[in-house]
């Protein structure tokens, strides 16, 4: 079943493990510096945020470990496919963010990477891992919801 998107909204990629792995706490929409191949190679859908999370160097925020595949397309100019890529925050919200890594032993992780307007936009969480009984919860959780739909199912 196709999810209902606002008009302008591309999701290009998803980072569906996140909501099993990590309990989030808020979420933030942040714009990605990214170069000429880069962007192309997003538009025709290779990118992947499966693994990636964000850190702070300077002040700023990084998107460690997305794969962007390179650009067929693109000679002696192409990216770097795991390189670093700077998130554009206000300096405000970069504070917080910064304020809760540090304290309370939250993470940044990616959820999903998208257009709006044109532009290339990821949806980052402050998030904190499940251990693994919170897993065990959810799997369990999710299995009785399954099989109630197929109880009422069989009853109609």
């Amino acid at each position: 079943m196709k999810k209902k998107t606002s008009p302008g909204l591309k999701i290009i990629c998803l980072n569906r493990k996140a909501n099993f792995n990590y309990f989030f706490d808020t979420i933030y929409e942040a714009g990605i510096v990214l170069k000429g191949s880069e962007i192309k190679s997003v538009r025709n859908g290779k990118a992947n945020i499966a693994d990636a999370y964000a850190i702070e160097k300077g002040g700023e925020i990084f998107l460690i470990n997305s794969h962007i595949s390179s650009y067929k397309q693109a000679s002696y100019t192409n990216h770097n496919p795991m390189s670093e890529r700077k998130l554009l925050l206000n300096k405000k919200e970069i504070n917080k963010l910064i304020g809760k890594m540090q304290r309370e032993g939250f993470t940044l992780i990616p959820t999903k990477m998208y257009f709006k307007k044109g532009k290339a936009k990821v949806e980052i969480a402050v998030a904190k891992g499940k251990k693994q009984h919170d897993k065990r919860q959810a799997i369990k959780r999710r299995d009785w919801n399954r099989d109630k739909a197929r109880y009422v199912r069989k009853t109609s």
